[in-house]
């Protein structure tokens, strides 16, 4: 079909097709009462089809031209200077964190026993790098119904030995960025935000309203498909610092010293002519390593995705709000059962989760349960309490790493009566009605 066709003409053909077989298998069949109601779904349309099937039509495997428009864009989106795209939002952390034991940082680097403060009420992969790294997590509580870190505790959690603060925004509610921040400058600490659950919340602070991700020194987001937008796997490290995106970048690709884009060769102009450590003068920058890297990278299909995802996130974001809003509407007369989510002061959060903590015990397991039953999704805040994991528990080597400022109260809380349901952009206020009317029930 394609003989008298240029290879644009049959592209275009090609498209053409992708959209209308995305619009006829792939749209999105209307809730009726009784369907499942998961917790977190894709939501996509045939642009995202059409993007996708362009980049495989390159064949172009590895980060290519729809890559760099993304990172541009998200770039622009977020307001920073240096947005490095990888395979997950777990890489996007590790990368984040292992920049800053980079010796490029001089006095200021990460090494082996220093400390770095955090909560284990998240996702481990919060917590991960920092133990790889042999640093040691210092855990402190948080609160409740915010779910963040406790920032009273702060001062007694530093010590001679402290570095950096890397915690995330739980469940896309800010922490409170105004005294952690002025804590990290007051001791001259790194600033990593777990921006992975939060993409799109802001923060007002000193008058500037600004999105969750710009305010530390490095930051990171997920685009697996439960979250905000999605490119089925992937995420971004992004910064305004110089140094830091270099580290980045040579850390993401393989730990070389090199910026040549993948493809090009000389980029730089000095390819055969410089010194690098002890090899020989001219030896090929191109395999000349300044860390010990790895290949992080994402694909152009993936990042075609999120070029498509990333002009429908605004809407996402707007409907994530009015679906918390109307949940907290339809849960009205729960309160002396439930705790529901709130804000942070001076935070408009673009909400991932709906947190529920129950004041009985007892209660959280019978709420769910009765959820599950009706075919309603519900999750824990993810590890509840790291430290009483098997990762930690069953590991001698990394319990001794392990730093605790007081009880941990509320994250045993957490653990212990906690639970969220969605807010996902595909919620129809049909299921946000029978999810709360599922919830009430189990309460009688």
């Amino acid at each position: 079909m394609f003989d008298n066709m240029t290879e644009q003409e049959a592209r275009q053909a090609i498209l053409e097709m992708t959209r209308a077989y995305a619009e006829h298998f792939h749209a999105k069949k209307p809730y009726e009462e009784g369907d499942r109601i998961p917790y977190a779904s894709r939501v996509y349309d045939a642009d995202d089809m059409e993007k996708l099937v362009d980049a495989s039509l390159d064949f172009w495997l590895t980060a290519g031209r729809y890559a760099d428009t993304f990172e541009k864009e998200f770039g622009r989106y977020l307001g920073v200077s240096h947005v490095s795209l990888v395979n997950s939002g777990s890489s996007a952390n590790l990368l984040a964190f292992m920049a800053l034991t980079s010796p490029l940082l001089k006095e200021r680097r990460i090494l082996p026993g220093d400390e770095v403060i955090t909560v284990a009420a998240g996702f481990p992969t919060t917590v991960a790098p920092i133990i790889q790294a042999g640093a040691h997590p210092v855990f402190i509580d948080v609160t409740i119904p915010e779910g963040n870190a406790d920032v009273s505790l702060l001062e007694a959690a530093r010590s001679e030995k402290t570095k950096a603060v890397m915690m995330a925004h739980t469940l896309g509610n800010p922490f409170d960025i105004e005294a952690v921040l002025a804590f990290c400058k007051k001791y001259n600490l790194w600033l990593v935000e777990d921006n992975c659950d939060a993409l799109g919340s802001r923060y007002t602070l000193n008058g500037e309203t600004r999105f969750t991700g710009t305010f530390g020194d490095i930051a990171t987001s997920s685009f697996y498909p439960p979250h905000h937008m999605t490119m089925g796997e992937g995420g971004a490290v992004y910064t305004n610092n110089g140094l830091l995106h270099k580290i980045v970048r040579s850390l993401r690709d393989w730990g070389r010293d090199c910026i040549c884009p993948p493809g090009r060769d000389n980029f730089c102009g000095h390819r055969f002519d410089r010194q690098y450590g002890e090899l020989p003068v001219g030896y090929d920058h191109k395999y000349v390593y300044s860390h010990l890297g790895y290949n992080l990278k994402v694909s152009d299909m993936q990042a075609a995705v999120g070029c498509a995802q990333l002009e429908k996130f605004p809407t996402f974001a707007a409907r994530r709000r009015e679906n918390f809003a109307y949940l907290t509407k339809a849960l009205e007369g729960t309160e002396d059962r439930l705790i529901l989510p709130r804000a942070t002061k001076n935070a408009d959060p673009c909400w991932f989760g709906y947190l529920i903590t129950c004041r009985e015990a007892g209660d959280r397991d019978r709420i769910v349960n009765r959820l599950e039953e009706d075919r309603i999704q519900t999750r824990m805040l993810f590890a509840g309490n790291l430290l009483r994991h098997p990762c930690i528990t069953d590991d001698e080597q990394v319990k001794a790493m392990v730093r605790v400022v007081g009880d941990l109260t509320n994250t045993d809380t957490i653990m212990n009566n906690a639970f969220w349901v969605g807010v996902y952009p595909g919620m129809t206020e049909a299921m946000l009605d029978r999810m709360a009317a599922s919830i009430k029930a189990a309460l009688r």
